[in-house]
This record gives C-alpha cells, sequence and structure tokens, in this order.
C-alpha cells in the first residue's frame, strides 16, 4: 500500500540542531514531504534552510506558540495522511519509515 507521508520538525533557533541533524532526515526520507514548523525563531534558521534545502516545506508561525501548540497550528497545513513528528534533534538512520 502507497501512504502519504509526511515528516514534521518543529523547530525554534535551532539552526544548529538543524545542520548536525537535518540531513540525516533528508538522506533517508525520500518517500516522505518533509516539513519545518519554525516557531518564530530569532537566529538563522530560515535562512539555512531556505539557502541548503529548497525542497523543505517551511511554515513559519507569528510567535513562538511552545512545542504543542505550535505543531497544532503548522500540521494545519500539512496535507499528507500520515504525519511523522519529529525534534530538531534526532537523527534517522536507514529504512526509519518503512513499518
Amino acid at each position: 500500500m502507497n501512504y502519504s507521508v509526511a515528516v514534521v520538525i518543529i523547530n525554534w533557533n535551532g539552526e544548529k540542531l538543524l545542520k548536525r541533524f537535518l540531513p540525516s532526515v533528508i538522506n533517508f526520507s525520500k518517500e516522505a514531504k518533509i516539513y519545518i514548523i519554525d516557531n518564530f525563531s530569532t537566529d538563522n534558521s530560515i535562512q539555512f534552510l531556505k539557502e541548503n534545502y529548497s525542497k523543505i516545506k517551511i511554515i513559519n508561525l507569528n510567535k513562538n506558540y511552545g512545542y504543542a501548540e505550535g505543531y497544532n497550528l503548522g500540521l494545519k497545513q500539512v496535507r499528507e495522511k500520515i504525519h511523522i513528528l519529529l525534534n530538531n534533534d534526532v537523527e534517522v538512520t536507514k529504512d526509519w519509515i518503512k513499518p
């Protein structure tokens, strides 16, 4: 069965974490669309993403809503059937999405 999968990462001022951990998500999540919900970062997170990962969908929030509310607001813009929620400090490995 073919599912529509989204990997959704919440971020707030996590440029250093994104630089370190996002490459594994990109490399091992080919079957998913990747989203970053940005909780009104004041570092260079958004600029870093735009310059290095143009295929990632960025959902910008207008203030820092915290973890749960930030996810809830951002997920309203994600249309895939399955949502995989990750923190920005998670490294994934090959075949991590397969059931």
